[in-house]
Formats: C-alpha cells, structure tokens, sequence
C-alpha cells in the first residue's frame, strides 16, 4: 500500500477525532460554561478516552486555543513589508477584523467561555507554541522597524500589550452584550485610533 495514502488517512482520523474533542468542549461550554469544562467531560462527550485527549492536546486551554490560533488564514502578501506607515495601519487593522469573523464563527457562548482569567492559554508569557494574532503582528512591526519604514512611539513589547488589551476589550463587549454590538465597527475604530497616535 502507498505509505502516502496511509499517512493521509491517518491526517484524517487525526483531524476527526480532533474536532469532535472541540465540539464537545463547545457543547460544554454553551451548555454549562468554563467551570464544567474538564478534561473527564470533555472525553465523556466526546467518547474518547483520556488517552486520545493528550494525545492531541496538552490541557483544555490548550485546546480552546488551537481553535483560536487556527483562525482563516491572513494573506501573506499582505503581512509583506509595507510601503508605509499607512500601509502597515490597514495590515493590522485586517489581522483583527479576521478574527472578528472568526470569533463570530465561533459564537459569543464559546468566546465567553475562552475569554476568562482562569484560561491561561491567554497569557501572552505561556503561549509560544502557535503564532496567534497578535505575535503576528508583533513579528511585522518589528520587521517593519528594522527595515526603516515605520517607527513605534512605544517599545514593541508596551505596543503588542496595548493591542492585546485592545483586541480583549472588544471580545469582552461584544460578548457582554450577547453579540448585540458593532463589533468590526468597534474593533477598527478603537484600532485605527491606537494605531494612528502609536506608528509614523
């Protein structure tokens, strides 16, 4: 048998058993919120064992983020070197407006349940595995920087946690208000205006 073919269909288990461990931890979550989200229940819904569970993902957090690093995926060209300040604004400003989709996707229950102090998948210090939104757009200011093309009135580190605090308190209203909020709107305003008094 072809060894490609093999590893394909493994891919596809893999990818299977994946994504029913997430909606079970979704389910959970929209039923009965964080709290309720353990391991034993997440395995129970998903009718998996815990075995399966590790094999895939190191903790619950960890699994709640993958589905928020696995977000559409940005254009590169887009994140090239900008030509300008200007330029390098808008590429920002689309990273977030994708995940606004994306957290519309998943649904102001599941984000509810992901945006909490207890996940600490959130924090910026624990989370080196997957390059989430923000080291993203860490990694092309920096570029940017270096190349000469834009400055940063902040150190990139007080830049990058501005934004975070930014990009958070807009999935805080957003889900405070039970999705009834402008939430693209909201999120390119409060941006545009960070971002025009931060890059030149």
């Amino acid at each position: 048998m072809d060894e490609h073919i093999v590893l394909s269909k493994q891919q596809q288990k893999s990818k299977k058993t994946k994504d029913r461990i997430f909606h079970a931890a979704k389910a959970i979550l929209q039923r009965s919120g964080y709290e309720d989200l353990s391991i034993k229940n997440i395995c129970e819904e998903a009718g998996v064992s815990n075995g399966s569970f590790y094999h895939h993902f190191k903790t619950k957090d960890d699994l709640l983020s993958y589905y928020i690093e696995e977000q559409p995926s940005i254009n590169p060209d887009l994140l090239d070197m900008p030509a300008d300040a200007g330029e390098a604004k808008i590429a920002i400003i689309h990273v977030y407006l994708n995940y606004v989709e994306y957290c519309r996707e998943l649904g102001v229950e599941f984000m509810s349940g992901y945006y909490t102090p207890k996940n600490q998948a959130l924090n910026p210090v624990l989370r080196t595995e997957r390059p989430y939104p923000i080291v993203t757009v860490q990694h092309y200011v920096e570029r940017a920087m270096e190349a000469g093309i834009i400055s940063c009135r902040e150190s990139i580190e007080d830049f990058t946690t501005d934004i975070r605090m930014i990009v958070i308190g807009n999935v805080f209203e957003w889900c405070l208000r039970d999705g009834d909020a402008d939430f693209e709107r909201n999120m390119r305003r409060s941006l545009e205006h960070y971002l025009n008094s931060t890059l030149y």
